[in-house]
């Protein structure tokens, strides 16, 4: 499993990436392994304005279908539209090819209640996952 440290996570298993104010979310290389074969993924469009940790999406695979959490408060800039034909880079590529969404983050703050990669691996491999 990969905890790439730049990023900062969700205790529901989103990452997060931001630069100025654009952030980058999706779900992590733990998360993706849980679900299994990813078939489709639902997200907002374009413009939609979301709430930290609550939901903007889903996603479904082969197991169950789960909802996807925004890890920040803000507004949809724009989200991967190559996830419509091809779910399964979220599964391939967590954390490059399979992202999901950009976002204007309205609340920088927000990033102080995310966790750090040691954080979150010790989340998941200590069992504490959700």
């Amino acid at each position: 499993m990969k905890f790439p440290e730049e990023l900062r996570y969700t205790k529901e298993h989103e990452w997060v990436a931001v630069k100025g104010n654009v952030a980058t979310m999706g779900i992590t290389d733990y998360a993706q392994g849980e679900l299994g074969d990813v078939v489709f993924v639902e997200l907002p469009q374009a413009g939609t304005a979301v709430s930290a940790m609550k939901a903007l999406g889903t996603i479904e695979a082969v197991k169950t279908v789960a909802d996807l959490f925004s890890p920040l408060t803000g507004k949809v800039l724009e989200v991967n539209t190559a996830l419509a034909d091809r779910p399964d880079l979220v599964n391939h590529s967590p954390f490059d090819k399979g992202w999901m969404v950009r976002l204007e983050v309205s609340d920088p703050s927000e990033l102080k209640a995310l966790l750090t990669a040691a954080q979150y691996r010790a989340l998941v491999e200590g069992g504490g996952a959700a």
